[in-house]
């Protein structure tokens, strides 16, 4: 195991248990999403979809359609 890995659960291991159980369920969906996303991307067709959703923002931008985004906003 890394040591940050192991510094970070030897932390964990101090919280009370309720918030152990919060930060176990966190991490394991944490994980579950970029497996996730993983396979969704090494798909063929997913290069094709990300080109076509990039060519559409590029299009709305060049329209006007867009808005700066402002941090402070969210």
């Amino acid at each position: 195991m890394d040591d940050l890995l192991q510094k970070a659960f030897e932390r964990a291991s101090t919280l009370p248990t309720d918030e152990q159980e919060r930060f176990a369920r966190f991490l394991l969906a944490e994980l579950e999403s970029e497996q996730l996303w993983a396979e969704l991307f090494s798909r063929p067709e997913s290069g094709e979809l990300l080109d076509r959703l990039a060519d559409e923002a590029l299009s709305d931008h060049h329209a006007g359609r867009t808005q700066p985004l402002d941090p402070d906003d969210l």
